[in-house]
């Protein structure tokens, strides 16, 4: 198959977006000289835009029917639909093309969520994203998640603090819910058995927890007979809160230069993935088994199985609907980095 014209539709959010380009990355290797086109939401523009195996990306930002005027003026030969919901039914049934979608497993996720029944296939999201492909013809390769940093966005050391340049962990405490993010109570536990420079990384709603947790392993002077015994103790932990302190991509590019990523169920996770990292994955209401755990790098899990609650939700929710949070409250880690 070869000069045909590709529409990928996936709106959001980060990490689903970037679970996505394996797909991307198939059809083009795979068929010669195809077009790939790729409609999101305006405001995930950036994922996408250093992407080379892209040829052109429709962001959603002035309504649904505007955008579908655009896509009918592409003439596009086939549409594969990543996301599979209300908007994107409009889309590919306004345009013309022969479509592949994606089968989201709803009754399979309601019946984990509802009834704690697992019924859903062992397969990892990305290759359930490939099948909704396969009408092209392509297969599975061999490769990981991508994820590309424009140029601009690289972080150079020097924007960095100088103890934080080298051997660095990244502890990325943001995620889209409340019931996917540890109590600060809990990172300050994590970041001390680190035992090395941690950057903190999220969005501005994240800053006013990492201030707590940098505040907590401040170094004063005042405090210098303290120090020592830390000292003696090999306790070397410090932090630096990057929480607004960098968009996206630059994110991307500090979990570049770490040497291992802590993490809740979040988009920064799967842009670890993305680069090989060592994962240090944290689950609260939701679990691993919806199929969204890190793809093709190392992993590990930590979550509370003694819970007869979990998962109670298939995204999250923004506070525990028991009121007790013990999925993340209750939690023991135990890790070692070299």
């Amino acid at each position: 198959m070869s000069g045909k014209k590709i529409l990928i539709i996936r709106f959001s959010s980060i990490g689903d977006i970037v679970l996505t380009t394996p797909v991307i990355r198939i059809i083009k290797n795979q068929l010669s000289e195809c077009e790939i086109h790729y409609a999101t939401k305006v405001e995930h523009e950036s994922i996408l835009t250093a992407n080379p195996y892209i040829d052109k990306i429709h962001l959603l930002d002035d309504g649904i029917y505007e955008l579908i005027k655009r896509l009918r003026n592409e003439r596009f030969d086939y549409i594969i639909d990543l996301h599979n919901n209300f908007k994107s039914f409009i889309i590919k049934h306004a345009i013309k093309g022969k479509v592949g979608s994606l089968n989201k497993l709803n009754i399979q996720k309601w019946l984990l969520v509802n009834f704690k029944l697992n019924i859903m296939p062992n397969k990892h999201i990305v290759e359930r994203y490939v099948d909704a492909a396969k009408t092209l013809g392509v297969q599975m390769d061999q490769g990981g998640l991508d994820y590309f940093i424009p140029h601009k966005d690289e972080v150079e050391d020097d924007w960095l603090p100088e103890d934080y340049r080298r051997n660095i962990v990244v502890f990325a405490i943001g995620a889209k819910f409340n019931t996917k993010r540890l109590p600060k109570e809990k990172i300050i536990e994590i970041c001390d058995k680190i035992n090395k420079p941690v950057i903190l990384l999220g969005g501005k709603e994240d800053g006013a927890v990492g201030d707590y947790v940098e505040i907590f392993f401040e170094k004063k002077n005042e405090n210098e007979s303290f120090e020592k015994g830390l000292k003696d103790l090999n306790k070397k932990t410090i932090v630096f809160n990057g929480c607004g302190k960098f968009n996206l991509n630059q994110s991307a590019s500090v979990i570049k230069k770490s040497i291992a990523v802590f993490t809740h169920d979040s988009g920064l996770m799967h842009i670890a993935a993305a680069f090989g990292k060592d994962i240090y994955s944290i689950w609260g209401n939701t679990v691993p088994d919806f199929g969204m755990y890190p793809y093709r790098t190392k992993f590990t899990v930590f979550e509370n199985n003694s819970l007869g609650c979990r998962p109670c939700s298939k995204i999250g929710h923004s506070k525990c609907p028991l009121g007790h949070f013990n999925c993340m409250k209750n939690q023991f880690f135990d890790f070692y980095i070299p």
